[in-house]
Order: C-alpha cells, then sequence, then structure tokens
C-alpha cells in the first residue's frame, strides 16, 4: 500500500425528512444563495421542503445550471452572488448543480475570469457550501472534484476545490428521477468504483474488497430498482453506493485510473452525451484494450463480482469483460459508438486533443493519444 493522507470533512445527513435539518445545518448570520437545475425539484416536493427549512432566512436563489455546468452560465450566477455578497451556497439538485456550485464558491473569491480557476484545476479560497442531493451519481456531494464545460469551445475540464461542509441524502428525492437518469447513475458509480480498483492487484486487501462490495451491491440491486424504484431501501442502497464511490474511502493507498473518465468527457464536450452514458461505452473498450496490463485485476473482478472461477485465463478476462458490457446493456444503455451515431471524425478529434495536451492517464501513464484511439477504436 502506498503513503497516504485522507481526510473528509463533510458532514453526511442521510435518510428520509433529513432535509428539515438545513434549518440547524446552515448558520443564521450567512446570506444564502440556493442553486438549482432546470426545475424538477418543484414537481417532487424537494423545492418546498427547502423553502420552509429556511423560512425567515436570508436567501437568493439561482436557477438553471444545466446538466455538464458550463462556465457561461456559472458566470451568471458568481456576478449575482458577489453584488448580493453571498457568503454560503447550497446547492439543491444532482452532480451537475454539485459541481457548478463549486466553481460558484470559488469564483466568489476570485476578482478574474472563473474559467481560469478552471484551467489552472484548482481553487482553495472559497465560500462555504451544502448540499441537498437529488440524483445519486457523481459523488460530488462528498468529494472535492467538479467537471465543468465550456460551450464555446466544446471543452470539459477537472476542477478541485474544497469539500461541502454538509451534505443530505434523502432517498425519497430519487423515487421521481427518469429510468434513464438512474441508469446512468448507476453506470457512473460503477465506473468510478472501477477507476479506483481496476488498476494492479496485491495493494490493499482491505480497498479491494471495498471496492467489491459497492460493485457488486449495484449489480445486486440494480435489477431490482428497474422493476421497483420506489423502494426505499433499494434506493437507499443506490444513494450511498453513489457516494461511498468517490469519497476517498476505496482509494487510500492504492493506484488509480482515470483514463475512461478523461475519454468521456471528450465525448460530452463533443455531443452532449449524459456523462455516465459515455462510461457504459468507454470502459469495456478500456478493458478490452488494456486486457494484458489489467489482467490480474480483471480475473479477481471476475471471480469475486460474477462468479467466474473455470476456464483459461483469456476465456476468464473475456468473460469478465463480457459481464461487464452486459451489466451497461442490461441498463439500457449504449456500449458503442455506433449507436450514438459517432465515428471517425469524433476519435480523431480526441487523439489530437489528447496529444496536443500531452496526455498520458491511466495507473502506467500510458493511455496517450494513441491509446485513447485504440480504446474508442474498440468501442465501435
Amino acid at each position: 500500500m502506498n503513503n497516504f493522507t485522507f481526510h473528509n470533512p463533510t458532514r453526511l445527513l442521510f435518510g428520509k425528512g433529513m432535509i428539515e435539518k438545513l434549518s440547524t445545518a446552515i448558520p443564521m448570520v450567512h446570506r444564502i444563495m440556493i442553486t438549482f437545475g432546470g426545475g424538477s425539484v418543484k414537481q417532487n416536493g424537494v423545492y418546498d421542503q427547502v423553502i420552509k427549512a429556511l423560512k425567515d432566512r436570508d436567501y437568493i436563489e439561482f436557477w438553471g445550471i444545466e446538466p455538464n455546468p458550463t462556465i457561461e452560465t456559472l458566470r451568471e450566477a458568481i456576478q449575482i452572488a458577489k453584488g448580493k455578497q453571498v457568503d454560503f451556497l447550497l446547492a439543491v439538485g444532482g452532480g451537475s448543480v454539485i459541481d457548478g456550485t463549486k466553481l460558484i464558491s470559488a469564483g466568489i473569491q476570485y476578482d478574474g475570469d472563473p474559467w481560469e480557476l478552471v484551467q489552472k484545476g484548482y481553487y482553495y479560497h472559497t465560500v462555504p457550501m451544502g448540499t441537498v442531493l437529488t440524483l445519486p451519481a457523481t459523488g460530488s456531494e462528498m468529494n472535492s472534484g467538479a467537471v465543468i464545460s465550456r460551450k464555446e469551445t466544446q471543452e470539459k475540464f477537472p476542477f478541485y476545490s474544497n469539500f461541502p461542509v454538509f451534505s443530505i441524502l434523502d432517498p425519497e428525492t430519487t423515487f421521481s428521477l427518469p429510468p434513464y437518469q438512474v441508469a446512468c447513475g448507476i453506470a457512473d458509480t460503477f465506473v468510478h468504483v472501477m477507476e479506483q480498483y481496476m488498476t494492479t492487484t496485491d495493494q490493499s486487501r482491505l480497498m479491494d474488497h471495498w471496492a467489491e462490495s459497492i460493485l457488486s451491491t449495484l449489480v445486486e440491486i440494480a435489477p431490482k430498482i428497474k422493476e421497483d424504484p420506489r423502494n426505499y431501501d433499494l434506493m437507499a442502497d443506490f444513494m450511498l453506493s453513489a457516494t461511498m464511490g468517490l469519497n476517498g474511502f476505496i482509494a487510500m493507498g492504492v493506484t488509480q485510473d482515470w483514463a475512461t473518465h478523461m475519454i468521456g468527457h471528450e465525448l460530452t464536450a463533443l455531443h452532449g452525451l449524459t456523462h455516465g452514458a459515455t462510461l457504459a461505452i468507454v470502459f469495456p473498450g478500456t478493458l478490452r484494450t488494456l486486457r494484458k496490463q489489467k489482467e490480474g485485476k480483471i480475473l479477481q473482478y471476475g471471480e469475486r463480482v460474477w462468479g467466474i472461477n473455470s476456464g483459461t485465463t483469456e476465456e476468464r478476462v473475456s468473460q469478465a469483460i463480457e459481464k461487464t458490457e452486459q451489466f451497461f446493456q442490461s441498463l439500457g444503455l449504449s456500449t458503442r459508438l455506433s449507436q450514438e451515431k459517432i465515428g471517425d471524425t469524433t476519435i480523431t478529434e480526441i487523439e489530437n486533443r489528447f496529444n496536443e495536451r500531452n496526455a498520458a492517464f491511466g495507473e502506467a501513464k500510458n493511455v496517450t493519444g494513441s491509446v485513447a484511439r485504440e480504446i474508442l477504436e474498440s468501442c465501435k
């Protein structure tokens, strides 16, 4: 196991009716901006719960943070927040709203263009923020990361700031989610775990078993959620799996990959595909392309998650990759670029972008432009 420093300061408030805890979670002294997406929270009752909990508090609302939040929208929010002297942010929504709010929290404290912070990749002089999560997927409610897009240049980059002070997770807020969003959230969570797990063997028994427990939970509950999407216990497991999948608890002392995510970001930037949908396409291709490099871990994963324990090494590796792709297909997601009408032009553009940035992702830092092309070619 490698050396590491671990710290996660986010306080988790989990369960039915916990939104009412907002009344005490945010100190009275703060001037609050509440950030929202497109308005679904007004239909599922979350908005009313939030406003009731913040009755008689000093707050303003900002609406319209889109899926894959854009710098163009966030600049507007930052300008308003500065003008109103906002000193606390509350993100109410899914990962995109939370991601966008992380940049707002940094941009309020920055004098220049907030896109400069995205290009820098990090900024830790921020105003505090909390979250009310309504769509499990990104884990942004309990980590310091975000991903921000720029429409003008069709770019999408990761950005890091401070952790939310608290996050409220009520599984009942997920009951009205469309099936496609749930499917993408499950895929997103699954690949988040895989990016930290699917590297090399014998780094940490504990991290491996924790990661495998999340993967196995997702495999078990996914078909049940499809049948019963308003089941509290199922959605509670899903919600907590998404949070635990990317809050640092399974990453301590182990190498990580993230090549699939970097390729997926480009597909989103160029074609607008939902993040989880891009991962369902790219990740099986990553396994196919790097199967020799990841052979030991694929074998372990196949045995522990899918029960694959017979056949030759080649057969077992192939079965594990096939099971992974079939899992994404069972969610109703595309697993090939052709299904989304994405072809060679996009593959060349992504290869060029990787080359221009001297990108080298993966645990071995060998996913360069040419390897990204190989991965995408295998996803046709």
